[in-house]
């Protein structure tokens, strides 16, 4: 479920954050900040978009730099998220 994450983060990142890196060139310990290059209206939207198209809630306690810090820690952290909410039964 990670890799499907990831590529799907992937796609964000070029189709709907417009990234300069090819999406294929994008690796998962790669900097969002110091190698994409997402600044810090880049990484809000990114948050508001994993929301909606992972349906999860991303509370501001995790919406840190460890967890946005490379594209790995933020496809762990959706899994992550996904997971919790389906063991409460919630769907958002």
């Amino acid at each position: 479920m990670q890799e499907d994450v990831s590529r799907s983060l992937k796609k964000i990142l070029t189709n709907q954050l417009f990234v300069e890196i090819p999406e294929e060139q994008i690796g998962g310990d790669d900097g969002l900040q110091s190698v994409v290059g997402l600044d810090s209206v880049g990484f809000l939207e990114l948050r508001v978009i994993c929301e909606d198209q992972f349906g999860v809630s991303i509370s501001d306690e995790d919406f840190d730099t460890e967890n946005f810090r490379t594209l790995n820690l933020l496809s762990a952290l959706i899994v992550k998220l996904k997971a919790q909410q389906q063991k409460q039964g919630g769907t958002k």
